[in-house]
């Protein structure tokens, strides 16, 4: 019987030329120089004799997704290579991620591969849309990012390239240009890359600093997880201005430093949040608060009660009003955090634009309190009012006008407590202590889920609308609960579920489920 031979496509010779290629990704953000970082490689490689092609795919805006910027080069032949458009799982060398959650995009996406890819990756975080948009803490955890880049990659480097970058007065990709050259993974010595950057003719005394900051951070091997924010005092935290106000100052410090050390931090960080916010007279109200919920803590349960009063209380005084916008918008630190984020070259003008949209509620709040009630409780002069300041407005508060507006506005903080806003949000602020608090004497961990429900309230606007509507639906079905063993239990669970959706469905389910057994309870109890 005759026999055929067949050669299947992969039996073919394997070609050498195919491992000379370098494949390498770059996956970076809006502001982050990723276009930048492109062509300095590019122009590196070029410089040592490789051909090059670079394609770059857009990501959407306000990070819901990077830009990547894909390269592929090999040594210049006489027969010209053919690369890929496209980077494609388990086929990339290198990968520079210029964020910690884009390291961990990459991971997801099978870019970094144990058997050949150096991940290299700032260990800083820049906040997500998903992250920001979620009711409670929607952060990622960077230090699972690390564990899995650990595991995924063949090298792994990370550290805070853009601390780095702006220490140096340059941008991350400077930084990150650096990490690159340090690890080895392209076949190119220092000196061309820093002439890549010589070339750019921009900025090039920062850049190279920050360059060779990255550089020794790469060389060094070093691999570092996001640190937590420090507590610690700082020089900007000691009080200056006229004695008399100081002496003040420090009177109320002391009061706050003689309560329990479990609640001690806690009450002086919400103490500094409201004098700041508003004068001292309202910082001695805060401590009153305080000081009425420990009269009824329990030191056996490690003041618990007084710890959460002291966090959210804080939070329910510093409400954010006109006042309060408009005093933030126009505080020279703010300003000088705008400068340090979008880094705008020598010479170069800075325009800083505010996008306001009040409503109807929003003017109102700031008018007297009896004003503001007869106004609010009348639909037609609600309805002119909304009409008359409900629209988009722009202001630029680089210009004087529009600055001097925004900061009169917010010096008219003195008549805060006159306003409508004030009243509404002081009688919330009673009212949910109140209940905390008679919540506390029959279930201590009630009182305690109570007062943490207040986190539900938050932002400004619609966003406090929103907020208040959870708080209070919430709250509503805490009034079925109370009396029941697994009370504080299903408090909590009502509160996760109002922040693990906007909309509030999973609110919505689970407060039909506490109606259904509150009504058996209430049906076992006629019977």
């Amino acid at each position: 019987m005759a026999s055929s031979t067949f050669s299947p496509l992969s039996a073919r010779p394997h070609d050498p030329a195919l491992d000379e290629i370098i494949k390498l990704a770059i996956m970076a953000v809006g502001g982050q120089g990723g276009g930048v970082l492109t062509n300095w490689i590019e122009d590196c490689a070029r410089a040592n004799g490789y051909a090059v092609q670079a394609t770059s795919v857009a990501g959407v805006a306000q990070r819901t997704g990077a830009t990547i910027y894909y390269m592929e080069m090999a040594p210049a032949r006489e027969r010209p290579a053919v690369f890929s458009l496209l980077p494609a799982a388990g086929d990339v060398d290198i990968l520079v991620a210029a964020e910690m959650m884009e390291a961990g995009r990459a991971i997801m996406r099978g870019f970094v591969t144990p058997d050949r890819t150096t991940l290299i990756a700032s260990s800083h975080r820049a906040l997500a849309v998903s992250e920001k948009t979620v009711p409670g803490d929607g952060i990622a955890d960077s230090e699972e990012v690390v564990a899995a880049a650990e595991v995924a990659a063949q090298r792994f480097i990370a550290f805070d390239m853009e601390k780095i970058a702006v220490d140096a007065g340059s941008m991350i990709s400077a930084s990150l240009f650096g990490a690159l050259a340090g690890s080895g993974a392209l076949p190119f010595d220092r000196a061309s890359f820093e002439q890549a950057i010589r070339a750019s003719g921009r900025g090039v005394e920062a850049s190279l600093r920050a360059f060779a900051a990255g550089f020794e951070g790469a060389a060094q091997g070093r691999i570092e997880t996001p640190k937590p924010a420090s507590t610690g005092r700082t020089a900007a935290d000691r009080p200056s201005g006229p004695e008399k106000l100081i002496a003040e100052w420090n009177a109320l410090s002391q009061r706050a430093a003689a309560l329990p050390a479990p609640v001690r931090d806690m009450a002086l960080t919400g103490l500094r949040a409201v004098v700041d916010y508003q004068d001292l007279a309202y910082g001695r109200q805060y401590l009153d608060r305080v000081e009425q919920v420990l009269a009824e803590d329990d030191p056996a349960r490690d003041y618990e009660l007084t710890r959460e009063a002291a966090k959210y209380i804080a939070k329910a005084m510093a409400y954010d009003d006109v006042f309060r916008i408009a005093d933030i918008k126009t505080r020279g630190s703010r300003f000088e955090r705008v400068r340090q984020e979008i880094r705008p070259a020598e010479g170069a003008q800075m325009r800083l634009t505010e996008f306001m949209h009040p409503r109807a509620e929003e003017i109102v709040g700031m008018m007297p309190r009896f004003l503001g009630r007869w106004l609010s409780s009348r639909d037609g002069a609600m309805r002119m009012i909304d009409k008359l300041v409900n629209r988009g407005r722009r202001l630029r508060t680089d210009r004087l006008l529009p600055f001097g507006q925004l900061y009169v506005l917010g010096g008219l903080r003195t008549f805060r407590r006159g306003t409508l806003r004030h009243a509404i949000e002081t009688e919330h602020l009673e009212s949910w202590l109140a209940k905390a608090l008679t919540y506390r004497r029959v279930d201590y961990q009630l009182g305690v889920e109570t007062l943490r429900n207040r986190r539900l309230v938050k932002g400004y606007s619609d966003t406090h609308a929103r907020g208040l509507s959870k708080f209070d639906r919430v709250m509503d079905g805490v009034a079925l609960l109370a009396g029941r063993d697994d009370a504080a239990h299903w408090c909590r669970l009502l509160r996760e579920a109002a922040l693990a959706d906007e909309k509030g469905e999973q609110l919505e389910g689970a407060l039909k489920t506490v109606r259904s057994f509150a009504g058996q309870s209430e049906t076992a109890l006629q019977n």
